[in-house]
């Protein structure tokens, strides 16, 4: 069964790799257990890229439209891990658009502005991912108003899509602003022709599926990210996602699915009861601030194969349940190794 995801969020923003010492921001990895070149690139870097273009290539060899969203880990599109590197030709091609949380806000805090150091950094590889005709959306967690006023204008005039979120669990329809930034009544048929995004993976605040459905279906996002998962471990049908695909005002909106690819959780379908008592050899750490989330040694072909590659799979379920495409999570991985 799943349980109400509040408690175990997967959607939590993980931070990027900066180390602090002495008031210096350094932009490199923290130490170089992971075989790091001089560069800033490592082993553990390069698993994770081949991994995402792994599942990229499953997924578009069933749905060529079906669009790819790796969620932070943003320095994969460098091919040295450096803002001042060569685009990763090969990852840029296997992806659709980059996630990036805590932008402008919520990287220390929720309802706090970001520094410029770190909007700096994580700008610098968001744009050779945008530069290379990439989509980036962004998720800022703020509350206050004229901080989520500020998130929209300040990621509209870099180019980029964003979600203000008034909270962190991810399981609301903010009410503000209202109508909705640049709202609009496009069929929205692929990633470029989206203005806006609603966020919700968490639907715990809603009775039933068809409670959810209504929710979303009152408004007019252009783009919905959303679990495959209901709270009590139903998953949602092609029909229900075909619904949730129409917004209020006559137009249509795409609706990608959420999947963690860098961590195992306890309270998905593909858990053993088993593991509970004798991990398997790909699962690591338990997440002290998620319990039940496990680090995983994503490389390993086992874990793979529960994420993507045959007909019991995550992914082909979010396939066959007529997603526009997937939203990936804990990319940023690689960091725990290295």
């Amino acid at each position: 069964m799943l349980k109400t995801i509040k408690n175990v969020l997967p959607g939590f923003a993980r931070r990027s790799s900066l180390c602090l010492f002495t008031g210096v921001l350094l932009f490199a990895s923290c130490n170089d257990d992971g075989g790091e070149s001089a560069d800033g690139d490592t082993e553990f870097k390069q698993r994770m890229r081949d991994f995402v273009i792994g599942i990229s290539e499953y997924a578009k060899a069933t749905d060529p439209t079906f669009a790819i969203i790796p969620q932070n880990g943003i320095e994969l599109v460098s091919s040295n891990a450096d803002g001042s590197g060569q685009p990763h030709t090969a990852y840029l091609n296997a992806i659709d658009a980059n996630g990036q949380e805590d932008l402008l806000y919520g990287y220390d805090n929720d309802d706090q502005k970001t520094s410029t150091e770190v909007q700096a950094y994580l700008k610098e590889f968001l744009d050779i991912s945008k530069n290379a005709g990439n989509m980036i959306f962004v998720t800022d967690y703020c509350s206050t108003t004229s901080k989520m006023e500020d998130s929209y204008l300040e990621n509209k005039n870099s180019g980029y899509v964003s979600f203000a979120a008034s909270q962190r669990e991810l399981n609301i329809i903010p009410g503000f602003p209202n109508p909705i930034h640049q709202e609009n009544n496009t069929v929205v048929t692929t990633l470029t022709n989206v203005k806006n995004f609603l966020y919700l993976i968490n639907p715990d605040g809603f009775a039933t599926k068809t409670d959810f459905i209504n929710a979303v279906t009152a408004t007019n996002y252009d783009l919905l990210i959303m679990d495959l998962f209901f709270t009590d471990g139903s998953t949602f049908t092609a029909s229900e996602i075909n619904e949730l695909k129409n917004k209020a005002n006559g137009g249509k909106r795409l609706v990608i699915s959420y999947m963690s690819i860098g961590e195992s959780e306890d309270y998905r379908y593909y858990w053993q009861a088993s593991w509970n008592t004798a991990k398997p050899a790909w699962m690591d750490a338990e997440n002290p601030d998620w319990p039940g989330n496990f680090k995983v040694k994503y490389w390993h072909a086992e874990w793979q194969s529960i994420i993507y590659g045959n007909d019991e799979s995550y992914l082909k379920k979010i396939l066959n349940a007529g997603f526009d495409g997937v939203y990936l999570d804990i990319i940023d991985a690689f960091e725990f190794y290295e």
